[in-house]
């Protein structure tokens, strides 16, 4: 492999910087430095990622890493590669299960909450209500409309827009400049830059190069990084596709939808692709992003095709 370290936005090189206990420290200084100090987290608890519904039946949903620190407050932080058109609900339903799960038997409970937090670090730029922000943070709370004043504050969102960040290591000031920076580029990158002396950094680099994966390590990122590729391509050369078409069309209407169709196609060919590589519905799932009702009906229609 010609990169020398990891890259930060497949699912193994995510979970290995920020989703293992080995590695905690990663998160609490990502966290730290995403709100400016104003947590202060010293220690944080992984928790179990599966969510399961109150039925047998109902939707589960699992996330890339579900954490709480040391007051108790609940991190969702996802790793967000391909837009969804409903990817705003998606956030919304992912919050309720942190809100569920705090509900006390019995009758002393008096409905406390505990904040909860849902972070999308996103490798796109979020269209929707965000068209025309230039900033690449975006935070959201309930809002009183008039008074613009916030109603609630323990229910946060925010949404990272990763291609928006476009700092050079000589204007790198904050910390959490720094960890954009490092997610953006370290898989570019071929040595650790000056910038980037903090000895959170050192671990993060120690971790993320690739020559010191074990085979089973260096096999898992290889199987992982063949999934992210497939997903990019496969989304660029169906835009690519309807964009042509919506030209050719000449409506700008008809080519929002020419997008957002070639994006869903190319998602349902890259889920294809991995349910005839033996891949489980919930991993791919998780990658694509479509239902697992979708990945069944997939499944069907090569079943199909196959018997034919």
């Amino acid at each position: 492999m010609r990169e020398r370290y990891i890259n930060p936005h497949t699912d193994f090189g995510f979970k290995r910087l920020f989703g293992s206990e080995f590695n905690k420290e990663l998160l609490i200084s990502f966290l730290n430095a995403m709100f400016h100090g104003e947590q202060n987290v010293r220690d944080i608890t992984y928790l179990n990622s599966e969510q399961l519904g109150e039925r047998n039946d109902a939707r589960r949903a699992i996330f890339d890493v579900y954490c709480e620190n040391d007051k108790g407050e609940k991190f969702i932080v996802e790793m967000q590669n391909v837009y969804q058109e409903f990817f705003k609900d998606r956030t919304i339903y992912y919050s309720t299960f942190p809100i569920r799960e705090q509900a006390q038997r019995g009758g002393d409970w008096d409905f406390q909450l505990s904040p909860v937090y849902t972070i999308g670090l996103l490798n796109f730029n979020f269209a929707e209500g965000l068209q025309s922000a230039r900033r690449w943070h975006h935070e959201v709370k309930l809002m009183e409309v008039d008074t613009h004043e916030v109603f609630y504050d323990k229910l946060t969102y925010i949404y990272v827009e990763i291609p928006k960040f476009d700092k050079k290591e000589t204007e790198l000031v904050t910390m959490y400049d720094k960890w954009m920076y490092v997610l953006k580029n370290l898989s570019a990158l071929m040595q650790r830059p000056s910038a980037l002396q903090e000895r959170v950094f050192t671990r993060l680099f120690e971790q993320a190069e690739i020559s010191k994966f074990n085979p089973q390590e260096l096999k898992s990122y290889e199987d992982s990084l063949n999934a992210y590729r497939d997903i990019v391509n496969a989304i660029k050369t169906a835009e690519k596709k309807k964009y042509a078409e919506g030209e050719a069309d000449g409506m700008a209407k008809g080519l929002a939808k020419g997008l957002a169709k070639g994006r869903i196609n190319g998602l349902t060919e890259v889920a294809k692709n991995m349910l005839a590589k033996g891949m489980s519905t919930d991993v791919i799932a998780e990658m694509t992003g479509l239902s697992e009702e979708e990945i069944d009906a997939l499944n069907t229609e090569n079943a199909s095709d196959t018997q034919a």
